[in-house]
């Protein structure tokens, strides 16, 4: 079935077959241009307070927006410190004041190939698991179910290409001195020390929070672009490409405000284990042992900045997502 039969006065015309090969690796590519850039353009930046070392990392950053920035750096140390300042334009002010604009981008590196990579099976392997789950496995299956399987099995797969650049980053910029200036150095520092494993530490708690935010970004941005085309009562071939984008815009927004809350309490647990396991602890234990430190309340130091931040970042991932594909003469995502 070709793309161009479901196009309508949307998007403009192309060749690529759906559900053929070549649409599945644009869909990759598609991922790449999403997530790699933007997530290079968050907040990376050393946080330290007094004897603890925190970083906090914001799923969907955009080049789109990198004003947002200062919003997840001022979340980081609230989590760190809920008492550190007073007001979000305070911060702003401190921050900005004692270490200016560079140690803002300090680890790009690892950032943007590790998020290229996670982008590549997030969205890729998102467009394969729905078509397999829903089209050829299980064809009269919940809608909702499918987007949800097929979104958890594309992360599961995503976090593992993630998870070692995730390790070489997180230990640059929590660490002063820095632990490594550059992706090279960290890795090879990383892999002499501890092999391949120590760049996998973090795997299971990564799938603890990326999973179900990626569950929660898919099949809510799914269900309420569906419902968006219901209330406006046409179809989606009826709107041209830029109202088409429009939706998924919005339709991102909604689906950001509930992966922030949904992955907030794991967000924060795996930046406190980066930061602050022992050597030779495990990893129950550790997480154990911080729980006791920070109590339930820590969980959610900084959620109502990481709210107003991942709505609108995830958004502008969808808009980017979504505008890519509409460029290759395909159809937005969602509304069928």
């Amino acid at each position: 079935m070709a793309a161009t039969q479901m196009q309508g006065r949307g998007p403009p015309k192309g060749s690529i077959e759906l559900f053929s090969p070549t649409y599945f690796a644009a869909c990759g590519l598609g991922g790449i241009i999403s997530c790699g850039p933007t997530h290079t353009c968050k907040s990376v930046l050393r946080v330290p307070h007094t004897s603890e070392l925190c970083y906090i990392r914001i799923r969907s950053n955009t080049d789109s927006n990198p004003a947002v920035t200062p919003l997840d750096l001022v979340k980081c140390r609230r989590q760190v410190d809920p008492k550190i300042y007073s007001s979000n334009f305070s911060a702003w002010r401190s921050i900005f004041a004692k270490e200016g604009l560079r140690g803002v981008f300090f680890g790009w590196a690892p950032t943007a190939v590790g998020y290229s990579f996670q982008g590549a099976g997030k969205y890729g392997f998102y467009e394969v698991f729905k078509y397999y789950y829903g089209e050829k496995l299980f064809p009269n299956a919940n809608k909702t179910v499918v987007y949800l399987g097929a979104s958890a099995s594309a992360e599961f797969l995503a976090d593992i290409a993630l998870c070692p650049f995730e390790a070489v980053k997180v230990r640059m910029q929590t660490t002063l001195p820095p632990y490594a200036n550059s992706l090279r150095e960290g890795w090879t520092k990383v892999t002499s020390k501890e092999g391949i494993g120590g760049l996998y530490k973090g795997l299971y708690p990564l799938w603890g929070r990326q999973i179900p935010y990626t569950m929660v970004k898919f099949a809510t941005f799914e269900t309420t672009v569906n419902q968006i085309y219901k209330t406006l009562g046409k179809p989606k071939e009826s709107y041209n490409s830029l109202q088409q984008t429009g939706v998924s815009f919005l339709g991102g927004y909604i689906a950001g405000i509930g992966c922030a809350v949904i992955s907030h309490p794991a967000d924060v647990m795996v930046s406190k284990l980066n930061a602050d396991r022992q050597p030779g602890e495990s990893g129950g234990k550790a997480m154990s042992r911080i729980y006791g430190n920070i109590g339930f309340r820590g969980l959610w130091n900084g959620l109502p900045v990481r709210i107003a931040m991942i709505g609108t970042l995830t958004a502008f991932q969808w808009l980017i997502y979504d505008s890519f594909k509409v460029s290759l003469g395909l159809p937005t995502t969602g509304g069928h």
